[in-house]
């Protein structure tokens, strides 16, 4: 077992264990100083101390230089109070070389050392020209990062068709891969609008509950099939995969028809009926 302190560096992004410094004592939310590969970085504690299985930990364990004193946070705040300047300029720029690119956000190195430009674009872009201007605007090193549209939606945040915060910038670290399979499966219109997030790819959600969908689609009959119930023969209309129930369309005898919905276990088909697993669809990954 490993000791280690889960690190975030902005809410809602991935996790990240680092090793603690003897001595000192971690609250959730404070703020330290760590040491990663691109040099010092300003982050928060997301849970406090705790121990790990050795397996995993990734080799070397960064450490915690220490957690942030006065001039440290007022370095930061400082940074975050030039970050609307800053991109405002950029835009200028990038209006004036005539660029297709979309300014997400930016970031200022804890160091000092340089300044990192996100943005997003529908192909490549040949900007060192812009590198060199904003080098000569800021007096400082400068790097553009192309990113994808959800990368952009986990930066800007936003409310989703839920009424909740998006996914990716509130609750999950990491994106999950999901496909129009995940949608299928769990009976959802295949309309675009109804299952893409403000990113404009499928929503992330879509993974939440989809094994228990996967599962549950195995024993469904197919929408269509023919099925026996206690009331006679008739046809799948829909199926219910939380509540695990068929709909089933039944003739009447006076020549009308009757719908009704049956347990699962109320009825039977053919074992041919099931829906068979398909050919997984490509996924949507950035």
């Amino acid at each position: 077992m490993v000791k280690v302190v889960v690190i975030k560096f902005k809410n809602g992004g991935k996790l990240y264990y680092f090793a603690p410094k003897a001595g000192d004592v971690y609250q959730r939310n404070t703020p330290v100083v760590v040491e990663t590969s691109k040099g010092l970085e300003y982050a928060w504690v997301a849970y406090p101390e705790r121990e790990v299985e050795d397996e995993e930990i990734v080799q070397p364990l960064k450490p915690i230089v220490r957690i942030a004193n006065e001039k440290d946070r007022e370095f930061y705040a400082r940074c975050q109070e030039k970050k609307p300047a800053a991109m405002q300029t950029c835009r200028e720029k990038i209006a004036k070389h005539g660029l297709e690119m979309k300014l997400v956000d930016c970031e200022y190195a804890f160091d000092g050392s340089k300044i990192v430009f996100f943005f997003t674009s529908n192909g490549r872009v040949d900007f060192r020209e812009l590198v060199k201007d904003l080098a000569s605007a800021f007096k400082s090193r400068i790097e553009l990062r192309q990113v994808g549209t959800r990368d952009e939606a986990k930066y800007l945040g936003g409310i989703a068709p839920c009424g909740r915060v998006c996914c990716c910038a509130g609750n999950m670290p990491e994106f999950k891969k999901v496909s129009i399979k995940m949608a299928k499966t769990q009976g959802l219109s295949l309309n675009p609008g109804k299952i893409s997030g403000l990113c404009g790819r499928l929503m992330c959600c879509l993974s939440y509950e989809s094994e228990h969908y996967a599962e549950a689609f195995k024993k469904m009959p197919k929408i269509g099939s023919e099925v026996t119930t206690p009331d006679g023969k008739g046809n799948v209309v829909t199926t219910n995969m939380l509540k695990m129930t068929v709909k089933v369309k039944i003739d009447d005898k006076n020549g009308g028809m009757i719908y009704k919905d049956f347990p699962l276990d109320e009825i039977k088909f053919k074992k041919g009926n099931v829906p068979v697993k398909e050919e997984e669809d490509e996924q949507e990954e950035e």
